[in-house]
């Protein structure tokens, strides 16, 4: 079904409760939905992007209710589950043309074979009339991907981001029905996949916040008719500022490590750390991915597998080098039998994130009380880091 954010503007997208898998990789605990825009001027129709491929049929008998023809596409993002479905809507609707930045004109030609002719690209400002309602598109280039722009409706002072404050949440609510169910949710699609371009989208919430608007529309989750709380979020998480946390994700094979792990986060906890453990066997990689988006410093216990880090642990450190967070310090904690590189090995694997190492605890077997004791000096530290940033 349709339902109206405004006059003339309408929901048009699909909701995809059962979906807990995205891009066969980040888990949906909520489902997600695929949100699409009809907006009806008094001249032309937009249609600010499309549904996943999965779900066509269901944006098909929305329009269909509406009864309106369509005139453009616009294509803020060229990701399929926001452009797979044009292919479909340009066979139905065959005098519509494809409104997008010329980035996004490639990638459309190259995923989904769109033809060259029935694409129309726009600059950076460039507006378009649909009669008495006008779209203005905004260039936001690697706020995700290359190509992605933002379209502004001046009259009704909306804002359609794509995925910019998005969240993976199925609800039958529109608009934002409870502040804190959607800010974990969104906080975590941040963390998932936003976080590792936090500089730029830093620089585009300035362009955001010099615009009057009243309803923020993103094309995952529910839309924000109070706008101001998702971009303050967005403010916080983007922030340099760094929180007096510490992330623990770690594997233990056969006690050694957690014994390690349990008394370095009492050592933490008894100094005044906020502690955020992970037991790397059962834990959902978004709540480790979410935890990292303030914390100041990260250790990792790694149990050693044939000289090198626990597999688990191997992901663990691939996924917050990829995530890029803005972690100051890393240490490593850990055991062997026989032998280890697993602080080399870990070490190579975090470093686009330019951290700084603090003394690694690593031991031969079970730990005894020398080893604690380093732990202790591990977690001096870490306040020592901490008050110096300006964390505590």
């Amino acid at each position: 079904m349709h339902r109206e954010l405004t006059s003339n503007v309408y929901a048009v997208g699909a909701i995809d409760w059962d979906r807990r898998l995205f891009d066969e990789l980040v888990p949906l605990p909520d489902g997600t939905s695929y949100n699409s825009y009809l907006i009806a001027g008094t001249e032309k129709t937009a249609l600010i992007d499309t549904v996943d491929p999965a779900m066509t049929d269901v944006l098909v008998r929305n329009l269909e209710e509406l009864d309106i023809d369509i005139d453009y596409v616009v294509a803020n993002h060229a990701e399929q589950d926001h452009s797979g479905s044009i292919p479909r809507i340009l066979d139905i609707y065959r005098g519509a043309e494809v409104v997008c930045t010329p980035k996004c004109k490639d990638l459309l030609e190259r995923l989904l074979g769109v033809p060259e002719e029935k694409i129309v690209t726009v600059a950076d400002g460039e507006r378009l009339s649909l009669g008495d309602k006008t779209l203005e598109f905004i260039h936001a280039p690697w706020v995700h991907w290359p190509e992605t722009m933002l379209t502004y409706l001046r009259e009704d002072r909306i804002l359609f981001t794509c995925d910019l404050f998005g969240s993976h949440l199925a609800t039958s609510d529109l608009f934002v029905p409870d502040e804190a169910t959607v800010y974990e949710a969104a906080k975590r699609y941040y963390a998932e996949i936003m976080m590792p371009f936090r500089t730029i989208i830093k620089k585009n919430l300035a362009r955001v916040k010099e615009l009057p608007v009243d309803i923020i529309a993103p094309s995952h989750g529910p839309v924000y008719n109070k706008p101001g709380f998702i971009i303050d979020a967005y403010v916080d998480w983007t922030s340099d500022d760094l929180k007096n946390e510490v992330v623990i994700p770690y594997v233990s094979m056969h006690g050694s490590t957690k014994q390690m792990v349990d008394h370095l986060v009492d050592a933490l906890i008894a100094r005044g750390v906020t502690v955020k453990r992970f037991d790397l066997s059962v834990s959902d990689t978004g709540k480790l991915a979410m935890a990292l988006v303030d914390a100041a410093t990260v250790v990792i216990g790694a149990p050693t597998v044939l000289v090198g880090p626990h597999p688990r642990v191997v992901y663990a450190a691939y996924l917050t080098n990829a995530l890029r967070p803005k972690l100051r310090f890393a240490s490593i904690i850990g055991s062997y039998g026989w032998g280890s590189r697993a602080v080399e090995m870990l070490k190579e694997m975090l470093s686009s994130l330019k951290l700084e190492l603090l003394e690694p605890v690593i031991v031969n077997g079970r730990p005894v009380e020398e080893d604690f004791e380093a732990l202790d000096r591990l977690a001096d530290a870490i306040v020592a880091k901490h008050r110096e940033i300006g964390s505590i």
